[in-house]
């Protein structure tokens, strides 16, 4: 964590002018951003509100509208009770005579077809039921019918045990209709003597359900006094259980809030159900946040332009500031073109004025006290760097000319040319070519005939392989940068391991640099060891020459020379024993034409 914030905090503690545009954009951006917040937050309410009222209106008005079908339906069933014919039945004047009988069930059959027909056709059924006589008349659109069921037949054995004056129920067969009964009751004792049943067709209602506006995440459905669901709109989730349901007040419209969504709530006179419509309070939010977006944009505008008004300012006020330290900055280096006549003096005469005229005086003197010393620095150090490049191992050029001598007895005068050749080649290109830069294919030729030589002098004993991607072959390093690193491993790893030794080089393109590797199955490096040489290599600023060669810390410091501290050599052990030396380097592809 201290890490971390370290990280975040070292742009400001390093620059003065990320400090004053920090501040600047604090003192200008905070204020605009705070009131768009509240703004916006308000706007929100606001409209979470109207929102809220909206549905609250629209579900008190459906329950009136829902309340008058249904006393629609009830007026359908009353005339029906008030008939004379039915009123008779009941009450026992039936003439004993089969003729008369047949004439009274008619009259009453003739009763529910004409109260069924003097409806729309959302209304599909009438039936009575008169308890007394158990008989069971029943009308509908495929025809009409008198039974004597045995025992009080559904519904009416629950509306009579219940003790109820009005039922509405479902048939989960039926799914697209309900059954909407009451009960016949004796005029002079109110005794429950039978019930009448209309069967109706849910889309009676949808047309006014739809006054709710229903969106694709609500649900609306119907409820009786046990909440019970009856009837249901939309495949959101209920969000409520039964017990919840039957709790809500059935005097007046209203809402609740569950935490998930907001329930309103109506009930339907004289039906004894419940009108209720679920919406999720994310899709009241998101029709709030749709509106606050607006005064977002604007607040975010207002902020945008604060946050540019405060960075000019902050940057008129640090730019001579930030002028001088670059310029202090710049005559670090003793090969800078920056000359202390070069800066410019603003003609302030405030503090920074009198900073500036102070800095350009001592900048003159003191880049003419260092320039000797850093020069004849410099210039020990190329010819170090030239020396060690015009170097060849002796002990190489010993052995190789000891296994050539050998070879023009014992071998083929064409194979005594071969290892001449490649020996040719290696010193042509370590002296012939004068410049410090070479491409990575010709690094690749000289090693390819060092590696020959070693082939020849050592056998079947020493198996080598090169890979590279070609796209890279033309890229400049500089020249005795791979061959070194091959060499280490003839020295240090297969100086002192029997068996076999195998060298794999290779070289490929990672984002935008060159890596460059060498891993032998040599004897490896010690822990102790490999600390103590990355440590020498992490500090290898003055060029080494160890035991007369090129070495590790040449290459190193060369490759620095060149690229900048974050370009080098690493070193570490392989899996599986021996050492993996990389090198890398900036893909730098520049092709030359060949003189």
């Amino acid at each position: 964590m201290k890490r971390v914030f370290q990280l975040i905090t070292e742009p400001f503690r390093r620059s003065i002018r990320n400090k004053l545009l920090l501040a600047m954009i604090v003192l200008a951006a905070l204020p605009v951003i705070v009131v768009t917040g509240l703004a916006a937050e308000n706007s929100r309410q606001s409209m979470e509100n109207e929102i809220l009222d909206t549905n609250l209106s629209s579900i008190k008005w459906t329950g009136i509208y829902l309340g008058e079908q249904f006393s629609r339906l009830n007026s359908l069933i009353y005339s029906i009770l008030l008939n004379e014919h039915l009123n008779d039945y009941i009450a026992g004047i039936e003439d004993d005579k089969l003729s008369s009988q047949l004439a009274t069930q008619r009259n009453i059959t003739d009763l529910l077809r004409s109260a069924l027909y003097s409806t729309n056709a959302n209304v599909i059924s009438a039936e009575i039921y008169v308890k007394d006589s158990g008989k069971l008349f029943r009308v509908s659109s495929e025809g009409s019918e008198i039974r004597s069921p045995a025992g009080n037949p559904s519904p009416y054995k629950e509306l009579f045990d219940g003790k109820k004056y009005l039922m509405i129920r479902t048939d989960p067969g039926k799914p697209d209709q309900f059954e909407l009964t009451r009960s016949i009751n004796r005029f002079e004792d109110r005794q429950v003597v039978g019930g009448v049943t209309l069967g109706v067709r849910w889309a009676y209602l949808d047309q006014t359900l739809a006054l709710l506006n229903r969106g694709p995440d609500e649900t609306v459905l119907l409820a009786d006094v046990n909440g019970s669901i009856t009837y249901q709109q939309g495949d959101g989730p209920l969000l409520l259980h039964a017990a919840e349901l039957s709790k809500l007040p059935h005097d007046q419209p209203g809402y609740m809030f569950t935490g998930d969504a907001y329930v309103f709530y109506s009930p339907i006179e004289p039906s004894g159900l419940m009108l209720m419509k679920i919406v999720p309070a994310n899709t009241i939010n998101q029709s709030a946040r749709s509106t606050m977006s607006y005064g977002l944009i604007v607040g975010g505008i207002s902020s945008a332009v604060a946050i540019l008004i405060a960075c000019y300012i902050a940057y008129r006020m640090s730019q001579p500031i930030v002028r001088l330290a670059r310029y202090m900055q710049g005559l670090g280096p003793i090969n800078s073109n920056i000359e202390p006549s070069d800066i410019p003096v603003s003609g302030r005469i405030d503090e920074i004025g009198w900073l500036e005229t102070r800095f350009v005086n001592m900048s003159g003197r003191i880049k003419d006290h260092i320039k000797t010393e850093y020069t004849m620095t410099l210039e020990k150090q190329t010819a170090e760097l030239k020396a060690l490049q015009a170097q060849i191992n002796p002990h190489f050029l010993q052995n190789t000319l000891q296994m050539i001598g050998s070879m023009i007895y014992a071998k083929k005068p064409d194979e005594g040319y071969e290892m001449i050749r490649s020996l040719s080649a290696m010193f042509r290109y370590v002296i012939r070519e004068a410049e410090d830069m070479a491409t990575l294919r010709a690094e690749v030729g000289h090693l390819q005939h060092y590696m020959q030589i070693q082939k020849q002098r050592y056998g079947s004993r020493l198996t080598y392989a090169f890979t590279a991607d070609e796209e890279i072959m033309d890229c400049r390093l500089p020249k005795l940068t791979i061959q070194p690193i091959v060499e280490n491993a003839f020295v240090h790893g297969f100086d002192h391991k029997p068996g076999q030794w195998r060298i794999d080089v290779g070289m490929s393109l990672e984002g935008k640099e060159i890596l460059i590797r060498v891993r032998d199955n040599g004897i490896g490096i010690s822990p102790v060891r490999l600390e103590a040489v990355r440590k020498e290599l992490a500090d290898c600023g003055s060029l080494r020459r160890k035991e007369g060669r090129i070495g590790l810390y040449n290459v190193a410091s060369r490759i620095r020379i060149h690229y900048g501290e974050q370009y080098g050599v690493e070193i570490e052990q392989a899996c599986g024993g021996g050492t993996v030396v990389t090198i890398r380097i900036p893909y730098v592809h520049e092709r030359r034409e060949e003189s």
